[in-house]
This record gives structure tokens, sequence and C-alpha cells, in this order.
């Protein structure tokens, strides 16, 4: 990848570990050859951060990418301390961050997902068998089936619980057609700027702060447009580059409030320099829900609202380098902070 992109995602991944109140102790741009399929990153990279563990006293490595299993086993083993990759790093902020029942149904189903698939062998009661319970005798399960049986019962369980909370939301949604209000939903990139719009826009309180993922469960607020009509006004959690798809998934009950919208308002941080890697990354996860916001006359409107552009510098918004390129006909919002 290129360098400025580079240093960008390393910034993110600090701003991730700072989320949950991690002391980022060093971070760097590890740049690869060849990937190797049993730790990642080469023996003389990990010979130099097991020197650094040791120097800072570090007690977790976050790698800034995904993991397999048996890679993270490996690290642990060469780096004598715990490591977690972008998607374990991202589950930890989600659930520390959960505040509603529903949130944390979700965040404890994509966890549960995650942890199965890093059932591996890396323990020693692991190794160990159990006698067979049935008459014929023999070894019994491995203690990883065991593991994974009760992994799998767990998920079954909350798959029924957000099940029925999809068919609350479902009926909520019932009951908001009947009074016809139109549905607006905000999404974009995490710390874009939603919550504050949304409490500008609403004269709600939610939870603002210049930080990755400060807003995880869903809020909506009745508005009147300056036309007079009243319509319903959706935040939702913001999106990442290499979303867990887990997560996407577990998700899919709040999400759905973005793909039942009348109207999505795309709300971008025109002032970060991979702002259209962020709305990539942004129109990637709705092209997932089936919200493809082409021009095609039969899907949704997206509109996108352009924030922080008092961050820009005087040279970048003169020359309109960081503004969208595309159709001149389509909306454009310009909002500053100040002017909603």
């Amino acid at each position: 990848m290129a360098h400025s992109h580079a240093e960008a995602r390393l910034e993110e991944a600090v701003g991730l570990a700072a989320a949950i109140n991690l002391q980022v102790a060093h971070s760097e741009v590890v740049r690869l050859d060849k990937v190797r399929p049993g730790t990642l990153i080469g023996m003389g990279v990990i010979e130099r951060l097991r020197s650094l563990v040791q120097e800072t006293g570090a007690v977790v490595v976050i790698v800034d990418s995904a993991l397999t299993p048996v890679q993270q086993r490996n690290l642990e083993r060469e780096l004598n301390c715990k490591v977690i990759d972008r998607t374990g790093l991202i589950l930890e902020i989600f659930g520390a961050r959960a505040r509603t029942k529903e949130g944390r149904l979700q965040v404890q189903l994509a966890a549960l997902n995650y942890q199965r698939s890093r059932l591996v062998r890396s323990w020693t009661h692991l190794e160990r068998q159990r006698g067979g319970a049935g008459f014929m005798g023999g070894p019994g399960e491995r203690q990883i089936e065991l593991d994974r049986r009760m992994l799998d019962d767990q998920i079954i369980r909350l798959k029924k619980a957000l099940k029925q909370v999809r068919r609350t939301r479902s009926l909520h949604r019932t009951a908001r057609q009947r009074v016809p209000h139109p549905v607006i939903a905000l999404a974009g990139y995490t710390n874009a700027g939603k919550s504050t719009l949304f409490n500008r826009l609403s004269s709600a309180n939610v939870k603002v702060e210049d930080q990755l993922f400060a807003t995880l469960d869903p809020t909506m607020r009745n508005i009147r447009l300056p036309s007079g009509m009243n319509a319903i006004l959706s935040d939702t959690v913001g999106f990442i580059t290499d979303l867990p798809t887990d997560l996407v998934a577990a998700f899919r009950a709040t999400l759905e409030e973005v793909v039942e919208a009348d109207i999505i308002l795309h709300v971008r941080d025109i002032s970060h320099p991979e702002t259209e890697l962020h709305k990539q990354s942004v129109l990637q996860v709705l092209h997932d829900l089936g919200v493809t916001g082409e021009e095609a006359p039969e899907s949704k409107p997206i509109i996108e609202v352009l924030n922080k552009i008092d961050l820009l510098d005087e040279d970048s918004s003169r020359a309109g380098a960081t503004w969208p390129t595309g159709r001149r006909d389509r909306p454009w919002f310009r909002l500053k902070p100040e002017k909603v």
C-alpha cells in the first residue's frame, strides 16, 4: 500500500486502541515482502518486536490486519504476550460501548462467532480427552469439540433472542408506516460527525466525542422539516474499513433501519486525507446490505453531507482537490459545524 495510506491506517489503528483506553507504547508500519502462513510477518520483525515488548512491558500487541487462528497462536508464543487482530480490537470496542440490551446481544453474537473460528489447539486442556458416555466406551469427545459445541449452543440462543429483536423492530416499523412520516438515516464512516449533525437537526443530546465508535446504539427522533413536514431521523453505528463480516451480520437488526429508510444522508469527513477510501468503505457496506445508491430509478437516494470543511486548508478549499468528483447535478450539502 502507498506510504500515505499506510500511515493513515496506522493512525486509525492507534485511534481504535485509544477508544478502549489502551496506552500505546509503540506503533509502526511493517512492510511485508511476502506473507508468512504461520506468523504473517518474518522472524526478523518478530525478534525486534519481542525486544520492544520486553522493553516497554507491553501486555498486548495489536496487528491491524486479519490474523488466522494459527498466526495468532504462533505470534503469542513468539512474543510471549496477548495478540489481537483488527477484528478482535473492533469487537473489544463494541463490547465495551454497547449499552442497550439489543446492542449487547449483537456484540455477543459477533464475538462468539469470532471465538469459534479461534478454537485451535493452543492450550493444554484442548489436547485432553474425556471418557465416552456410550456403551461402547472409547475416547469420547475432545475438549475442543466440547468447547465448540458450547459456543454453538450459545450462538443458537443469541440468534433466537435477536430474531425476537427483529420482530419487535418490524412491528415498530409497521406502526410508523401507518403514520406516513419519511425516515432519514444518517450513515457514514466512524467519527465523521453523524451524532453532532443528529443533535443539531433534532435538538437531541446523543453522546458526541472526537473518538472512533463513540456511538453504537441507534437513536431515532422526530424532526420538523422546513416545509413543515414531520420526519424521523435515525442515527446509526459508524462504518469502518474492513468492518468484520460477523459484526455486519450481527448488527443487521440495527442496520435494517438504514435499509428501510426513505433517504440516506451519507456524512463524510471531507477534511480526512482518506475521505475517498472512507466513502468507498461505506458504500461497500451499504451495497452488502442491499442499498446500492446508484442512479437507477428503483435505488434509494443517498445524499452526501460533506462535514468538517472548516478543517480544510485554504489551498485545498480553493483548488477543490478534496471535493468529490462526479455528476454536477447530484445534490451536495456542504455543512460547517456552526451552520446546519
